[in-house]
Protein backbone atom coordinates (compact mmCIF):
# COMPACT_ATOMS: atom_id res chain seq x y z
CA UNK A 1 0.00 0.00 0.00
CA UNK A 2 1.23 3.50 -0.86
CA UNK A 3 2.68 5.50 2.05
CA UNK A 4 1.87 9.19 2.56
CA UNK A 5 4.29 11.50 4.35
CA UNK A 6 2.91 14.35 6.47
CA UNK A 7 5.56 16.98 7.17
CA UNK A 8 4.03 19.07 9.96
CA UNK A 9 5.35 22.37 11.29
CA UNK A 10 5.54 22.09 15.08
CA UNK A 11 5.72 24.82 17.73
CA UNK A 12 5.91 24.33 21.50
CA UNK A 13 5.71 27.97 22.55
CA UNK A 14 9.43 28.59 22.12
CA UNK A 15 10.88 26.33 19.44
CA UNK A 16 9.78 25.67 15.85
CA UNK A 17 10.66 22.53 13.90
CA UNK A 18 9.28 20.20 11.21
CA UNK A 19 8.33 16.64 12.03
CA UNK A 20 7.46 13.81 9.66
CA UNK A 21 4.73 11.23 10.10
CA UNK A 22 3.82 8.43 7.72
CA UNK A 23 0.45 6.80 7.12
CA UNK A 24 -0.75 4.25 4.56
CA UNK A 25 -2.87 5.84 1.86
CA UNK A 26 -6.56 5.29 2.48
CA UNK A 27 -9.85 7.03 1.78
CA UNK A 28 -9.99 9.63 4.52
CA UNK A 29 -10.27 13.33 5.20
CA UNK A 30 -7.28 15.41 6.16
CA UNK A 31 -8.75 15.72 9.66
CA UNK A 32 -9.05 11.94 9.82
CA UNK A 33 -5.33 11.64 9.05
CA UNK A 34 -4.39 14.18 11.73
CA UNK A 35 -6.56 12.37 14.25
CA UNK A 36 -4.95 9.05 13.40
CA UNK A 37 -1.47 10.51 13.81
CA UNK A 38 -2.34 11.89 17.22
CA UNK A 39 -4.08 8.71 18.40
CA UNK A 40 -1.60 6.20 17.04
CA UNK A 41 1.77 7.96 16.71
CA UNK A 42 2.13 11.21 18.65
CA UNK A 43 -0.33 12.33 21.35
CA UNK A 44 1.58 15.64 21.66
CA UNK A 45 0.47 16.84 18.20
CA UNK A 46 -1.91 19.78 18.61
CA UNK A 47 -4.67 20.85 16.23
CA UNK A 48 -8.28 21.98 16.71
CA UNK A 49 -11.53 20.37 15.58
CA UNK A 50 -15.08 20.09 16.84
CA UNK A 51 -17.97 19.33 14.53
CA UNK A 52 -16.31 17.31 11.72
CA UNK A 53 -19.09 18.65 9.48
CA UNK A 54 -17.76 21.96 8.06
CA UNK A 55 -19.89 23.97 10.49
CA UNK A 56 -17.65 25.09 13.35
CA UNK A 57 -14.71 26.27 11.21
CA UNK A 58 -12.09 25.30 13.77
CA UNK A 59 -9.98 22.81 11.80
CA UNK A 60 -8.55 24.97 9.01
CA UNK A 61 -4.83 24.45 8.26
CA UNK A 62 -2.40 25.10 5.44
CA UNK A 63 -1.42 22.27 3.11
CA UNK A 64 1.44 22.90 0.68
CA UNK A 65 0.93 26.63 1.09
CA UNK A 66 -2.86 26.81 0.69
CA UNK A 67 -5.53 26.89 3.37
CA UNK A 68 -8.12 24.10 3.63
CA UNK A 69 -10.87 23.09 6.03
CA UNK A 70 -9.45 19.77 7.20
CA UNK A 71 -12.74 18.04 7.99
CA UNK A 72 -14.13 18.35 4.46
CA UNK A 73 -10.89 17.99 2.50
CA UNK A 74 -10.32 14.50 1.15
CA UNK A 75 -6.80 13.12 1.23
CA UNK A 76 -7.19 11.70 -2.29
CA UNK A 77 -8.15 15.14 -3.60
CA UNK A 78 -5.01 16.70 -2.11
CA UNK A 79 -2.76 14.01 -3.54
CA UNK A 80 -4.35 14.36 -6.97
CA UNK A 81 -4.06 18.15 -6.85
CA UNK A 82 -0.42 18.30 -5.83
CA UNK A 83 0.71 15.09 -7.56
CA UNK A 84 2.89 14.12 -4.61
CA UNK A 85 2.86 11.74 -1.68
CA UNK A 86 4.36 14.35 0.68
CA UNK A 87 2.13 16.99 2.24
CA UNK A 88 3.47 19.97 4.19
CA UNK A 89 1.10 21.12 6.94
CA UNK A 90 1.37 24.50 8.68
CA UNK A 91 -0.87 26.71 10.82
CA UNK A 92 -2.93 29.42 9.10
CA UNK A 93 -1.19 32.60 7.98
CA UNK A 94 -1.78 35.95 9.70
CA UNK A 95 -2.74 34.47 13.07
CA UNK A 96 -0.60 34.17 16.22
CA UNK A 97 0.41 30.52 16.66
CA UNK A 98 -0.44 28.99 20.03
CA UNK A 99 0.97 25.50 19.51
CA UNK A 100 1.63 23.35 16.43
CA UNK A 101 -1.40 23.87 14.12
CA UNK A 102 -3.44 25.76 16.72
CA UNK A 103 -3.81 29.51 16.16
CA UNK A 104 -5.23 32.35 18.25
CA UNK A 105 -8.41 33.83 16.74
CA UNK A 106 -8.13 37.05 18.76
CA UNK A 107 -7.60 39.11 15.54
CA UNK A 108 -10.99 37.91 14.29
CA UNK A 109 -12.69 38.92 17.52
CA UNK A 110 -10.99 42.31 17.37
CA UNK A 111 -12.12 42.79 13.77
CA UNK A 112 -15.71 41.86 14.62
CA UNK A 113 -15.78 44.58 17.27
CA UNK A 114 -14.50 47.13 14.76
CA UNK A 115 -17.49 46.58 12.46
CA UNK A 116 -20.15 45.79 15.09
CA UNK A 117 -20.66 42.33 13.58
CA UNK A 118 -24.08 41.77 15.08
CA UNK A 119 -27.62 42.93 14.38
CA UNK A 120 -28.54 46.38 15.69
CA UNK A 121 -32.35 46.34 15.43
CA UNK A 122 -34.10 49.36 14.01
CA UNK A 123 -35.81 51.36 16.74
CA UNK A 124 -38.43 52.56 14.27
CA UNK A 125 -39.88 49.07 13.75
CA UNK A 126 -41.72 46.91 16.24
CA UNK A 127 -41.54 43.85 14.04
CA UNK A 128 -38.50 42.54 12.26
CA UNK A 129 -40.10 40.52 9.52
CA UNK A 130 -38.05 40.17 6.38
CA UNK A 131 -39.11 39.59 2.81
CA UNK A 132 -37.74 36.64 0.88
CA UNK A 133 -35.87 39.01 -1.44
CA UNK A 134 -34.22 40.77 1.50
CA UNK A 135 -33.32 37.44 3.09
CA UNK A 136 -31.54 36.30 -0.05
CA UNK A 137 -29.32 39.40 0.10
CA UNK A 138 -27.77 38.11 3.32
CA UNK A 139 -28.21 34.34 2.97
CA UNK A 140 -24.81 33.67 1.40
CA UNK A 141 -22.68 35.97 3.57
CA UNK A 142 -24.44 34.53 6.63
CA UNK A 143 -22.98 31.11 5.72
CA UNK A 144 -19.57 32.26 7.03
CA UNK A 145 -18.23 29.91 9.72
CA UNK A 146 -15.23 32.09 10.65
CA UNK A 147 -12.78 29.35 9.72
CA UNK A 148 -10.01 31.84 8.88
CA UNK A 149 -9.27 30.43 5.42
CA UNK A 150 -9.88 33.76 3.69
CA UNK A 151 -7.72 35.56 6.26
CA UNK A 152 -4.87 33.11 5.71
CA UNK A 153 -5.09 33.45 1.93
CA UNK A 154 -5.39 37.25 1.79
CA UNK A 155 -2.41 38.65 -0.13
CA UNK A 156 -2.88 42.18 1.22
CA UNK A 157 -2.45 40.95 4.80
CA UNK A 158 0.97 39.61 3.84
CA UNK A 159 2.20 43.20 3.55
CA UNK A 160 -0.22 44.99 5.86
CA UNK A 161 0.86 47.10 8.83
CA UNK A 162 -2.04 45.87 10.95
CA UNK A 163 -4.57 48.46 9.80
CA UNK A 164 -6.38 46.46 7.10
CA UNK A 165 -9.62 44.70 8.04
CA UNK A 166 -9.37 40.93 7.31
CA UNK A 167 -11.69 39.52 4.62
CA UNK A 168 -13.87 37.66 7.14
CA UNK A 169 -14.67 41.00 8.77
CA UNK A 170 -15.40 42.61 5.42
CA UNK A 171 -17.94 39.83 4.96
CA UNK A 172 -19.49 40.64 8.34
CA UNK A 173 -19.65 44.34 7.49
CA UNK A 174 -21.40 43.49 4.22
CA UNK A 175 -23.77 40.98 5.84
CA UNK A 176 -25.16 43.51 8.34
CA UNK A 177 -25.05 46.43 5.92
CA UNK A 178 -27.45 44.51 3.65
CA UNK A 179 -29.74 43.32 6.47
CA UNK A 180 -33.10 45.07 6.11
CA UNK A 181 -33.78 44.67 9.85
CA UNK A 182 -30.72 46.62 10.93
CA UNK A 183 -31.07 50.19 12.18
CA UNK A 184 -27.50 51.34 11.61
CA UNK A 185 -27.08 51.00 7.87
CA UNK A 186 -23.97 52.80 6.67
CA UNK A 187 -22.15 52.55 10.00
CA UNK A 188 -20.29 49.37 9.04
CA UNK A 189 -19.36 50.76 5.63
CA UNK A 190 -17.69 53.70 7.32
CA UNK A 191 -15.98 51.33 9.79
CA UNK A 192 -14.59 49.31 6.87
CA UNK A 193 -13.49 52.54 5.17
CA UNK A 194 -11.71 53.61 8.34
CA UNK A 195 -9.85 50.29 8.27
CA UNK A 196 -8.44 50.68 4.76
CA UNK A 197 -11.30 49.31 2.67
CA UNK A 198 -9.53 50.48 -0.50
CA UNK A 199 -6.34 48.49 0.17
CA UNK A 200 -7.81 45.23 -1.19
CA UNK A 201 -5.65 44.19 -4.17
CA UNK A 202 -8.30 42.06 -5.94
CA UNK A 203 -6.35 38.81 -5.68
CA UNK A 204 -9.72 36.99 -5.27
CA UNK A 205 -8.16 34.40 -2.96
CA UNK A 206 -10.77 35.10 -0.28
CA UNK A 207 -13.52 34.09 -2.71
CA UNK A 208 -11.82 31.22 -4.53
CA UNK A 209 -10.60 29.48 -1.35
CA UNK A 210 -13.69 29.99 0.82
CA UNK A 211 -15.10 26.55 1.78
CA UNK A 212 -18.61 28.05 1.74
CA UNK A 213 -18.14 29.73 -1.66
CA UNK A 214 -18.90 33.20 -0.31
CA UNK A 215 -17.97 35.90 -2.88
CA UNK A 216 -16.05 38.05 -0.40
CA UNK A 217 -14.24 40.04 -3.11
CA UNK A 218 -17.61 41.06 -4.59
CA UNK A 219 -18.73 42.12 -1.12
CA UNK A 220 -15.66 44.35 -0.77
CA UNK A 221 -16.55 45.96 -4.10
CA UNK A 222 -20.08 46.59 -2.85
CA UNK A 223 -18.80 48.22 0.33
CA UNK A 224 -16.64 50.53 -1.78
CA UNK A 225 -19.61 51.53 -3.93
CA UNK A 226 -21.70 52.16 -0.82
CA UNK A 227 -18.94 54.30 0.65
CA UNK A 228 -18.97 56.46 -2.49
CA UNK A 229 -22.77 56.62 -2.39
CA UNK A 230 -22.50 57.87 1.20
CA UNK A 231 -20.33 60.75 -0.04
CA UNK A 232 -16.91 59.30 0.82
CA UNK A 233 -15.22 60.34 -2.43
CA UNK A 234 -12.07 62.13 -1.26
CA UNK A 235 -9.88 59.14 -0.36
CA UNK A 236 -7.08 58.05 -2.69
CA UNK A 237 -8.89 54.78 -3.28
CA UNK A 238 -12.06 56.53 -4.42
CA UNK A 239 -10.14 58.94 -6.65
CA UNK A 240 -8.25 55.99 -8.15
CA UNK A 241 -11.54 54.24 -8.94
CA UNK A 242 -13.05 57.39 -10.47
CA UNK A 243 -9.98 57.80 -12.67
CA UNK A 244 -10.43 54.30 -14.10
CA UNK A 245 -14.18 54.81 -14.43
CA UNK A 246 -13.98 58.13 -16.25
CA UNK A 247 -11.13 57.17 -18.59
CA UNK A 248 -12.70 53.92 -19.78
CA UNK A 249 -16.11 55.54 -20.27
CA UNK A 250 -14.55 58.41 -22.22
CA UNK A 251 -12.14 56.50 -24.48
CA UNK A 252 -12.19 52.80 -23.59
CA UNK A 253 -8.56 53.13 -22.42
CA UNK A 254 -6.81 54.09 -19.20
CA UNK A 255 -4.74 57.28 -19.27
CA UNK A 256 -1.82 56.02 -17.20
CA UNK A 257 -0.02 59.36 -17.34
CA UNK A 258 -2.84 61.05 -15.45
CA UNK A 259 -3.70 58.15 -13.12
CA UNK A 260 -1.24 59.00 -10.34
CA UNK A 261 -1.98 62.73 -10.58
CA UNK A 262 -5.69 62.16 -10.15
CA UNK A 263 -5.22 59.60 -7.40
CA UNK A 264 -2.55 61.19 -5.21
CA UNK A 265 -2.69 64.82 -6.28
CA UNK A 266 0.11 66.79 -8.01
CA UNK A 267 2.28 67.49 -4.94
CA UNK A 268 2.39 63.92 -3.69
CA UNK A 269 2.83 62.51 -7.18
CA UNK A 270 5.81 64.76 -7.92
CA UNK A 271 7.40 63.89 -4.57
CA UNK A 272 6.85 60.12 -4.77
CA UNK A 273 6.62 59.19 -8.44
CA UNK A 274 9.05 61.38 -10.35
CA UNK A 275 12.03 58.94 -10.40
CA UNK A 276 9.75 56.07 -11.43
CA UNK A 277 8.08 58.19 -14.13
CA UNK A 278 11.45 59.19 -15.57
CA UNK A 279 12.47 55.53 -15.81
CA UNK A 280 9.17 54.68 -17.50
CA UNK A 281 9.59 57.46 -20.09
CA UNK A 282 13.24 56.51 -20.71
CA UNK A 283 12.25 52.88 -21.29
CA UNK A 284 9.52 53.89 -23.71
CA UNK A 285 6.81 52.53 -21.43
CA UNK A 286 5.01 55.86 -21.01
CA UNK A 287 4.47 58.93 -23.18
CA UNK A 288 3.54 61.89 -20.95
CA UNK A 289 2.11 63.74 -23.98
CA UNK A 290 -0.11 60.87 -25.09
CA UNK A 291 -3.85 61.54 -24.92
CA UNK A 292 -5.82 58.35 -25.73
CA UNK A 293 -8.47 58.64 -28.45
CA UNK A 294 -11.76 56.71 -28.22
CA UNK A 295 -11.35 53.09 -29.27
CA UNK A 296 -13.51 51.59 -32.03
CA UNK A 297 -16.78 50.46 -30.49
CA UNK A 298 -16.69 52.97 -27.62
CA UNK A 299 -20.48 53.29 -27.78
CA UNK A 300 -20.79 49.63 -26.83
CA UNK A 301 -18.56 50.26 -23.83
CA UNK A 302 -20.76 53.15 -22.76
CA UNK A 303 -23.87 51.00 -23.07
CA UNK A 304 -22.23 48.53 -20.68
CA UNK A 305 -21.84 51.41 -18.23
CA UNK A 306 -25.53 52.23 -18.53
CA UNK A 307 -26.47 48.58 -18.04
CA UNK A 308 -24.28 48.22 -14.94
CA UNK A 309 -25.77 51.38 -13.42
CA UNK A 310 -29.27 50.00 -13.98
CA UNK A 311 -28.35 46.67 -12.37
CA UNK A 312 -26.81 48.49 -9.39
CA UNK A 313 -30.04 50.37 -8.76
CA UNK A 314 -32.05 47.15 -8.87
CA UNK A 315 -29.69 45.25 -6.54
Amino acid sequence: METITFNIKRFDGERTWNQEYRLPRETSTLLGCLTKIREEQDPTLNFTSNCRAAICGSCAVQVNGSAFLACETQLDALLDTYQTTTLYLEPLNHFPVVRDLVVDFAPVEKGMRKVDAWLCPSKERRDHLQSEADFHKIAKPADCILCGVCVSECRELAYDDGTYLPPAMMNKAYRFERDSRDGERGKRVLAALKNNLWKCIHCEQCSSKCPKKIPVADEVSYLRRRAIALGETKSEGARHAFSFYDDVRATGLLNETMLALRTEGPAKTVANRTPFAIRMVAAGKMNPLHAPKPVPGIESVRRLYEFSQKMEKEA
